[in-house]
Order: C-alpha cells, then structure tokens, then sequence
C-alpha cells in the first residue's frame, strides 16, 4: 500500500462528513429558496444531485478518493446557487468558510482550492448582478466585500497550511511505523530461524541420549543422562514456546484441523509432563464422560493450551493440588469443549490481572522469582485461544488460588460418550480412599469431585470406606469386583489387600516410586488419578486374574511402535525394552509402511487416532505390504480409546491384540503371550531358572498363559448337563459347532476363558456374514481384489478367534489369490467358503435368538439380586459412603 493509499485510509470516514453536510445544506436552500420564490427548476438538480450522491455512497462502486470530489463537487455547485442571489452575497462567506473547515478532515489540499475558486467566482457573480441592478456601492459594501475576500482566502491558506502539517506528521509516523513492524519482524524472523538452529542440535541431544540410557549399564552415570535428556526436552518445549509466539505476534497463525479423541490427547499431555517434571502437588483430571468420542479441531493447538495451562497451575502451586475438569456444552455446530483448570496457589492480584496476558509475563519476575520458563504460556494460550474461535477467562484472588475457563467451540464426529462401560450391571465397586489425609481442603473436594462425576456420569455406583474396619465390614457384605485404594490405604493392611487381590481386582493409586510386596497381584494405577485408566481397569474382568509363575522375557523380539507423540515413545520404549525387546519407532503410518519395507520387525504396536491415516488404515496397508512376501507380523492397537467395545472393534478390524494407554504390564504380558510365537517367549521362574516358555507347560492355551482354567475346564464348570441329566441349551449349541468344524475350547481360550467375551465374538462373527458375503461378492463382480483382500482377511481372523482354523485357512488361501490377483482360484474356493462360513453364522444366530429373552431375564435377576445385597449391608453412616447415579455422598 502506498503513502496516498495509506492517506486516505486515515480520512476515509470524511466522505460521510460531507454527504451529510451536502444534505442538510441542500434541504436548508430548498426551503429558503420556496420561502424566498427562487428559481424552482434549479431546486430539481439540487434535489437530483444529493440523490445520487446516497446512490454512489451505498453502491460503494467508485474509489474513496473519487466520492470525496464527486460529492464536494456537486456541494460546490450548490453553493453558488445560493450564493448567485444577491441577498446571499455577505451570507456566502460565512457558509463557504465553514465547507471549507469540513473540507480539511479530508486532507485534501485540492479541495480548498475548489471552495476558494467557487468562492471567488460566486462573489464576482454577486458583484456583475449589483452593477447591473444599479445598486449603490458605498464605502459600506466595497469595505464588507473586501473583507469577506480576505478572511476567506486567509482561512483556505490556513486550511492548507493544517493538511500539509498532517500529512507530514502521517508521513512521519508510518515511516516509523513501517521502521518499528519490519524490526519486529525482523526479531520474529530472527527468533525463528534461532529456533530452528538451536532445535537441530537439541533434537540430537535428546537422541544421542536416549540410546545412551539404553546402552548404559551404570545407574549414576544413567541418572545423570536422564537429567540431561530432560533438560534438552525442556529446552525443545521453550523453542517451541518461541516458534508458537512469533506466529501469534505476527498473525502468521494456520490451522489444521483433525480427529482426536480426548482420551489419547490426554495421555500425550500426561506423559509429556510426568517425563520433564517432578510433581509434588495433587494433579487430579475430571473428565465428563457425555464429551463425545470423537471431535475435530486443530489438535496441536487445543493440546498446547491444556499443556499451558496444567504447567502453569502445577508451576504456581506449592502446596496443595490443581484440578483439571473437562465439560461440554452442547451448540448447533456440535460442542463447546469446557476446558477449566483450578489450583490453589500463589494467585493473582486486581493490578496483575491486567496484564496477565501480556507477553513475558510472571506472577514473580524479577531477580527474586522462584519459578521457571520464558512467561509466555497464557499468551499463547490466548492466542491459540482466540484462533479456534474460543474464549478465555481469568479468575484469582491473592494466596486464594487461580481458576483459569477455556471453551472453544469442536465438531462432532462421533456422538458416543468418550468412556463407557462394558457390562456395568455386573460390576461391584469398591473404595478405600481417605482424602481426608490430604490437609488441603480443595484438595480433598477435587478428588470427591472427581469420583462423584465419573460414577455418577458412567451410572454405576461405588461404595467407599474412609477407615480399614469399615472397608472390611463392607468387603464382606459386598463382595467386590473391583476395589480402588489409596498407597497409604494398601500399606494399613498388606496381607488384607494381596488376599482380596485373588477374587477381585484391586488397583493401588499411588506415585511412581511405589512398589508392591514382592509376587503382588493388586494393579498399579499411577498418579495422576483419572478416569480413562479407570475405565481400562473396570473392563477387565475379574476371571483375568491368573498367578504369575515367574517373569516374562521377549528376548531379542523385534518391536516398531507406532505413535504420532514423541513421549509417547519413550514411554513404551521404557516399558518393552524391560522385556529385552529392541524397540524401534516412527511417527505416522506412512513411515511404518516405509520402515516394515526396509526392515523386519516381530510385533507392532500402532496407535489408533494419527493425523494423515489412522491406525486401522496403516494395519490394513502393513497387512498388504507383508503379504506380498508371505508374511505375517501380529499388530496391537495401543490407544487410549475408553469406549468399551474398543476391544471388539479394534479385534474385528483385524488387529491381533488391544492394550489401553496407560500401559498396564499384566495386560500386555497377556496380549504378547497371545500374539508373539512361543518360540519367542521366556519365563523366568522365582528359582532364577530360565524356562522357554513352549516347554514350560503342556497345557499351555493359545493366550500363553501359564495358569488357570483351560477351555474344557470351563465348559464343563459352566456349560455342562443340569441336574437331571439332560443337555442344556448352551451344550447342545457348543455340540452343533463342533460339528460344523468350530474348536470351541480353543476359542474359549483365545477368549481367556471369558465366556461373556466368547459369545460376544460369536454373535459379531454371525452379525457380520451376510454382509461380508454381499460384500465379498460385490468386490469379485468388479475385480477389485484389493477391497475383496481385506474382507477375507478379516474372516480369517475371526474364524481363528471362535476356533474354526479349516475356515481361518481357506479365507487365508483366499486373501494370498486376492493379493496374486488370481481370480479363477477365488471362483474355484470362493462359495464353498461363504457357504460354510454363513453355515456356522445361521447356527450362532438361531441360538441367540432363542437365548436373548431368556438371558436379558437372567441379568435382571442377578441385578435384583445385587441390589438386594447392596440394600442388606447396613454399615455406618460415619463411615461408609457411596457415590452413586442416584444420591450424593453419603449414604
């Protein structure tokens, strides 16, 4: 933009000024013009001419500069019809000096120059029509005529004189303007490509470490490594910090939005912050579970503003806790995500507040200031705020604690509640939580917050004890499936808590530096304590629990994780190189299928939501990149979805095996025995002995566990005659599978012997035949074997899960000659296939059919049966509460 340009973006609202001054005149000389009998034919062009000047104004058609003389034009022309009578001869002066005050908001100096010529010639005008009327020129009227001139000329000179001294003055000020925008875009240039520089080396930093912590064997010289690795990722996170800022200051600012679900943004969130920092105050996540599933957004942005604002509350907080509740608020265009972190620390002052979205800034700057970082975080915070079309408000007191509210506005993929529970009906809760040992009140209402809208939001309810004398009374009139106690709490009675482990599972919440008695079986669930890792524990079945005969090894195994979060890895390298693995890892599915082609791996671990392609295309593709050569790598979804048919889903669509992010070590040992060759498999027993584990027990099942009931002992625990004799319902159904070829011990024990878990693959495997079938058919009828490749695929491994191999293995022929693109070997297999794979569907609907009005009357029964049990205990009041869909806290 020019200096003109930018000129007249300063005096752009003068072209208004003088339309309406135009009208007003113009009105006035109408009416006097009737009063006084002027001409009227010249009242028509006056009235013609304000017309259309509105008509060019609201049509906005014609250059500002343009209007501004068309409109100052015709005013001109106006005025010397006034100014032609001879009455209006010493009035002209008057009326023309104040135009040509209005004209100067202009601050075009050619302007006064028209008024001054107008004038000049309207007064010459008045002076020829007086000499020729005769009229009596005195001392009186050459004196008034020759004053009006002067003052008139005087005040255009002035005029002039003002404009020019504007404009000098604009001029000044954009050229130190420009000179202060190009320094600060210099500084943002410079502090970006600064970044960019010191990132490079960083990023070694933090590589060259990490393999260093790997390689190194003495724990001193590891610990120092680690510190070194924290730090460069502290140093990464402030580049970062930088990059983010300059893009606000600037208004560089891009979006790019995607699917997330909250539950993998929060465990990235967690990791990145449990990894760089030591956390001494309580950090506790509410989570409503009506947020949907699934949303859209920019996903970088919405998790650097959680990030932000966790950091700074744990930042400023020395004592006591910081409470981070997540809500949502429905609108037309989907949901406003709720985002509002409390703490109770240092606070904020009336004069702070302020300024607490300046850049830079500190609660304690100065030489004294205890905390750390560069004080951009609620800028940041703010600007990405604003960029998501959000808002953001600030409420502290001094030494009362901050409570800072985020809402930004997400579209809705998937409505589906973002946690769910498998089967809440068969659930009994347990609780052994004394928040009354945290001396911060607001503590202690954030953790009864927390447990009240996770329980009340998922519909179950949850007894909780605050004394070890109450829990027991309750444990015994209850008989809990799932039991959630504090560190504190495990350790009143150890001995107690191991022996309650062996019929229920129990979850010890506690920090990283607790370790269980030596052979424990309760469950670690690390702090912070939330609900997605909840949700992980409560679909786990209380059948699950097996005795553990020594260590699992994976020596030598080959592991790729997949993960678009840098910490991420590192968790999972921490975990699986505990199992001798050698882990590798990339970012996105594109560089798996990249990595796979160029290396060989044994096990894959894929995370679920990525930007680009998600994890179920990734597996899908890898599955194809492998079979070209014929093989077969087993793919484990690792996500932190907490729906609770994950597990089914992520089964259907071909994966080998689901663990749920936060990584908990019984669960993947389960899944590794699973999915891993045998072949590949160590225990290390308590004697110190190494046991392959295919020669370690006989009766291993297909889940590679080591212990507890086979298929058959279930079968005939649970499946076998009733009293009389007579074969049950569910007997003579697992008879006609044999019969059709279904292994169904086998599939029990790929089930884990979870028979619930069992009928549910059973009733999806018979749900899906006949649309796979149409599908199937479909694909061969437009040679489109790629899609064809990916149905049999999936059949395969659905067969192999309910125990039918002779079905597994034809669908596995069918997916090699879909992938060779041999098409008359398909027509050869493919309707004896979908003829016996709709077969055993036909079978297993017919039986739920029968079965589901009796079995729903069954889970009534045992649900009043609970109730009543639940109704029975009496504990006391002072002692017991229960937190529940229905009531408050106590019960």
């Amino acid at each position: 933009m020019g200096k003109k340009a930018k000129k007249l973006d300063y005096f752009e609202a003068s072209q208004l000024v003088i339309l309406v001054y135009y009208t007003i005149l113009s009105v006035m000389l109408i009416a006097e013009s009737f009063l006084l009998g002027w001409e009227k034919w010249a009242l028509i062009l006056v009235a013609a001419g304000v017309v259309v000047s509105w008509g060019i104004h609201i049509r906005q058609k014609l250059p500002v500069n343009t209007r501004i003389w068309i409109y100052a034009s015709l005013m001109m022309a106006t005025m010397f019809f006034y100014g032609s009578h001879v009455t209006s001869t010493f009035d002209v002066g008057l009326v023309m000096s104040v135009l040509i005050l209005i004209f100067i908001s202009t601050g075009i100096r050619g302007l006064i120059t028209l008024a001054q010529i107008t004038y000049y010639i309207t007064i010459a005008y008045d002076i020829y029509q007086m000499v020729m009327l005769r009229e009596n020129f005195d001392s009186l009227v050459i004196s008034r005529t020759i004053m009006h001139i002067i003052v008139v000329s005087v005040i255009c000179d002035i005029a002039r004189g003002i404009i020019k001294k504007w404009i000098s003055i604009m001029n000044r000020s954009e050229q130190e303007k420009d000179a202060l925008a190009e320094a600060a875009e210099r500084l943002n240039d410079f502090l970006a490509n600064i970044s960019h520089e010191i990132r490079t080396p960083i990023n070694a930093v933090i590589g060259l470490t990490g393999v260093c912590i790997e390689k190194e064997k003495d724990e001193e010289i590891k610990n120092d490594l680690i510190s070194v690795s924290s730090a460069g990722m502290r140093v990464g996170e402030q580049i970062s910090d930088i990059l983010d800022y300059s893009e606000i200051d600037m208004d560089a600012l891009a979006t790019n939005n995607e699917d997330y679900m909250l539950s993998s943004l929060i465990n990235d969130i967690l990791n990145q912050i449990l990894s760089q920092r030591e956390i001494d105050v309580e950090l506790v996540i509410d989570v409503d579970p009506s947020i949907p599933e699934v949303m859209n957004t920019d996903v970088s942005k919405l998790k650097k503003i959680i990030r932000h604002l966790i950091d700074n509350g744990i930042k400023y907080t020395k004592e006591g806790g910081v409470y981070v509740h997540f809500s949502a608020e429905k609108r037309i265009y989907g949901i406003n995500l709720r985002i509002e972190v409390t703490d109770t620390g240092i606070g904020i002052g009336k004069r702070e507040m302020e300024r607490v979205l300046d850049r830079f800034y500190q609660a304690d700057s100065g030489r004294t200031r205890s905390t750390s970082g560069l004080g951009l975080g609620l800028s940041i915070v703010n600007g990405f705020t604003k960029k998501l079309k959000g808002f953001l408000t600030i409420e502290s007191e001094p030494g009362q604690g901050t409570s800072v509210c985020v809402s930004i506005p997400q579209m809705i993929i998937d409505e589906s509640s973002c946690m769910s529970l498998r089967d809440p009906g068969r659930l009994r809760l347990g609780a052994y939580l004394h928040f009354e040992k945290f001396d911060n009140p607001h503590v202690r209402e954030f953790y009864n917050a927390m447990v009240r809208d996770l329980v009340v939001g998922l519909g179950v309810t949850m007894q909780r004890a605050d004394n070890m004398e109450a829990f027991k009374k309750l444990e015994k009139e209850t008989h809990f499936t799932h039991v959630f106690v504090g560190k504190e709490e495990y350790e009143e009675d150890i001995e107690f808590m191991e022996e309650l482990a062996k019929t229920a599972i129990v979850a010890v919440v506690a920090d990283g530096s607790f370790v269980p008695k030596e052979g424990s079986r309760v469950r670690i669930v690390p702090k912070p304590f939330y609900c997605f890792p909840v949700i992980s524990i409560l679909n786990t079945d209380v059948g699950q629990l097996e005795e553990e005969e020594g260590r699992l090894y994976t020596k030598g195994v080959r592991a790729l994780v997949v993960d678009d979060e840098p910490m991420n890895h590192i968790v999972a390298k921490g975990i699986f190189t505990r199992y001798g693995m050698v882990v590798s890892s990339v970012n996105s599915g594109f560089e798996a299928i990249d990595y796979i082609r160029a290396n060989d791996v044994d096990i894959i671990f894929m995370d679920h939501m990525m930007p680009g392609m998600d994890g179920v295309e990734a597996m899908k593709r890898i599955r194809s990149v492998y079979g070209k050569d014929r093989k077969d790598v087993p793919i484990v979804a690792l996500t932190a979805n907490a729906v609770s048919t994950a597990r089914e889903m992520f089964l259907r669509e071909g994966f080998d095996g689901f663990v749920a992010k936060p990584i908990e070590l019984s669960e993947l040992e389960r899944v590794l025995k699973k999915v891993l060759p045998k072949s590949m498999l160590t225990i290390e027993k308590k004697d110190g002995t190494i046991v392959q584990i295919d020669t370690f027990d006989e009766g291993l099942n297909d889940y590679g566990e080591i212990s507890g009931n086979t298929g058959e002992d279930v079968l005939e625990s649970a499946s076998g005659a009733d009293s009389t004799g007579n074969e049950t319902p569910e007997e003579i159904f697992y008879k006609e599978l044999e019969e059709l070829g279904v292994d169904t011990k086998a599939g029990l024990r790929y089930c884990q012997n979870d028979k619930d878990f069992y009928l549910q693959i059973l009733t999806q495997f018979g749900s899906d035949a006949e649309k796979k079938r149409k599908d199937t058919e479909k694909y061969l009828e437009s040679n489109d074997y790629e899609n064809y490749e990916i149905i049999v695929h999936s059949i395969k491994g659905t067969a192999k899960m309910i125990g039918n191999m002779h079905l597994s293995d034809e669908a596995k022929q069918l997916e090699y000659a879909a992938k060779a693109g041999d098409g008359d070997k398909i027509g050869l297999m493919h309707d004896k296939t979908m003829d016996e794979y709709e077969g055993i569907a036909k079978v297993i609907l017919r039986y739920i059919g029968k079965n589901e009005q009796t079995e729903n009357e069954i889970k009534d029964s045992v649900n009043d049966e609970a109730g009543g049990k639940e109704k029975a205990s009496d504990p006391s009041e002072d002692e017991i509460m229960e937190f529940g869909p229905e009531g408050g806290d106590e019960q």
